[in-house]
């Protein structure tokens, strides 16, 4: 006979048995497939057609970068162009207008101007017209955006990771630019503005592509700083030490460069405390002048006008100072820059070829937060850095009848200008790479179609930071997985401590992720939590890290390092890649 305990035991199993039973009957209540630990929910949820984290990118060719394939908005932008081109009777004319310095938060359509002492009434109108990209980057700094603007490719590849100074060697040393492409396709190329992309023989401008070029070499505090006694008075109060710096081998004058000197460019005028002033003034009445001489031209034009404001040093004119709100010589300088744009922009109108021209506006990099009065951002970091802060730029597109009036948080890179530009002369998407040898690569995606398609998105799934010599982040979507980034006070407490006087991790620890819309400020790390975000991040960071083996990174202008080699990171993320290709372009 079964003792008690035992048949107490066998009714617990018998009950346990059923309950199972009717679980089992009922598992479609009983399921929580997607809700919460309190219980499954009946919310839909919404995608957003921007958004491509759950996608794969395509590559164009073998040396390009991969994008995300948009055919209907492809052949919607195909045929406007079309209809505008047998209009006009021409290809499409680009103006680049590339100030320096200029934060995100600087200009209204971004929540500045007038709200912080510096009103800019021309680049409101003209971006709340556009296409306004609250996601475009830059790079860390001066030299190696402009660079990238130039080769549409970014620092890494085009070799250029830092600014060069007082004539330092190196730079874009002959390479294959916007300017070259765009002449090869019947355009007349003009510069105007500062350089800062080499002073040797083959990066100056007449070499680089531009049939014109005036401007100066370098970069505004290059010419300004050792003059002034209040800043430097250890040089400019040294009469030895000032007769060094204007005896260096740095180019003192604005300067003229034509093909028809390919050894040098024409001296100008030297560059002191005084003409500094004027600077701006001089290249707006140059562009002025170009414009009046396209006017009626068959042939479409490519204007690359790079102002010298903000950068510090800022000395405004008599005719600017005090003229903002803020009284500051970075307001009086920002409200000149719309001043110049306007300019700009009515002299395209009078000369009709307004509605044939795309103009985009940016700036080389975030603010410049060492020497005030600067810029501002809503973001963490400044100049210097791959924080948001250094590396978000306010950036518009206007096209008059062509671009569908927007903001846009699809993600645009200042290396995205080239592979567009030359879309929009007739050499799209994969037909770039038939302008360059095989062993260049191509960071930059063609975005015509975003622009151009009234409801356009973004070509670019996936946007490599880099930090100097590094590969410091990734992002798709909101996310962004640092592994590299910048202390701005972990050297200095004290002083000029910013973007350029931080120090740089190398190794995060490997799970640190931020989601730039729930924290543009970067400071809370949502890797560990939110890890099935994390991986297809970490995938394509690992799959861009091969791609810097297949086509190595060059060093041209850089910092002294004793870190460790850049693809110290591979083998680590290399294993974080789904074994499916899940999330990984699949090239």
């Amino acid at each position: 006979m079964k003792t008690l305990r035992e048949r107490f035991a066998r009714r617990r199993l018998e009950a346990a048995v059923a309950m199972f039973a009717a679980a089992s009957s009922c598992a479609g209540l009983a399921q929580n497939i997607r809700g919460s630990a309190t219980g499954p929910t009946t919310a839909p949820g919404f995608d957003h057609p921007g958004q491509y984290l759950h996608l794969q990118d395509v590559k164009p060719a073998d040396n390009m970068y991969p994008v995300i394939l948009h055919p209907e908005q492809d052949a919607e932008a195909r045929q406007k162009l079309a209809a505008l081109e047998k209009k006009t009777g021409k290809k499409p004319n680009i103006l680049i207008f590339l100030m320096d310095d200029v934060g995100w938060m600087d200009p209204g359509f971004n929540g500045g101007g007038e709200a912080v002492g510096n009103a800019t009434p021309v680049m409101d109108r003209l971006a709340n017209a556009g296409l306004i990209f609250t996601s475009a980057y830059s790079t860390p700094s001066c030299s190696p955006s402009r660079a990238t603007i130039m080769t549409g490719q970014n620092p890494l590849h085009h070799g250029i990771l830092r600014p060069a100074m007082y004539g330092e060697a190196g730079g874009l040393d002959g390479a294959t630019t916007i300017a070259t492409l765009l002449k090869r396709q019947g355009y007349v190329t003009q510069g105007v503005g500062k350089w800062h992309v080499g002073e040797n023989q083959a990066s100056l401008p007449q070499n680089v592509g531009f049939d014109d070029y005036v401007g100066f070499l370098g970069v505004s505090d290059m010419y300004t700083e050792w003059r002034d006694e209040y800043f430097n008075p250890e040089i400019a109060l040294s009469p030895a030490r000032f007769a060094m710096m204007e005896k260096d081998h740095f180019s003192h004058n604005e300067v003229h460069c034509t093909p028809a000197n390919k050894t040098n460019c024409e001296d100008g005028r030297l560059i002191d405390l005084t003409y500094l002033k004027d600077l701006d003034k001089h290249w707006l009445d140059t562009s002025l002048a170009f414009l009046d001489k396209m006017k009626g031209s068959k042939q479409p034009f490519f204007l690359y006008h790079a102002t010298r404001g903000c950068h510090f040093d800022n000395y405004p004119s008599d005719e600017w100072a005090g003229k903002s709100m803020s009284r500051t010589s970075y307001g009086d300088c920002m409200v000149q820059m719309d001043y110049v744009l306007g300019q700009i922009y009515d002299k395209l109108q009078q000369i009709g070829e307004l509605e044939n021209t795309l103009i985009i506006l940016s700036s080389d990099n975030g603010p410049e937060c060492e020497i005030p009065p600067h810029a501002r951002t809503p973001f963490r970091g400044c100049k210097g850095s791959s924080w948001e802060g250094g590396v978000r730029v306010p950036t518009f597109a206007y096209w008059k009848g062509m671009i569908h009036p927007r903001r846009d948080d699809g993600l645009f890179d200042f290396a995205d200008v080239m592979p567009t530009a030359l879309s929009l002369a007739g050499v799209p998407g994969a037909n770039l790479a038939g302008l360059f040898p095989k062993t260049t690569y191509i960071d930059g995606v063609d975005q015509a179609s975003w622009l151009v398609a009234n409801d356009g998105h973004s070509a670019r799934r996936s946007r490599p930071y880099t930090l100097n010599q590094y590969f410091a982040a990734m992002r798709i979507d909101e996310f962004k997985y640092v592994w590299t980034g910048e202390i701005e006070n972990g050297v200095v407490q004290k002083g000029d401590w910013g973007g350029f006087s931080g120090l740089i991790f190398v190794d995060s620890g490997g799970a640190i992720m931020f989601n730039l819309y729930t924290d543009p400020k970067e400071d809370v790390n949502i890797g560990i939590r939110h890890i099935p975000a994390m991986t297809p991040v970490g995938a394509a960071a690992a799959w861009y890290m091969e791609e810097l083996m297949k086509y190595p990174p060059q060093f041209k202008i850089g910092f002294l390092s004793n870190s460790p080699a850049l693809y110290e990171l591979a083998p680590m993320l290399k294993k974080m890649a789904p074994k499916n290709g899940t999330g990984t372009p699949k090239n």
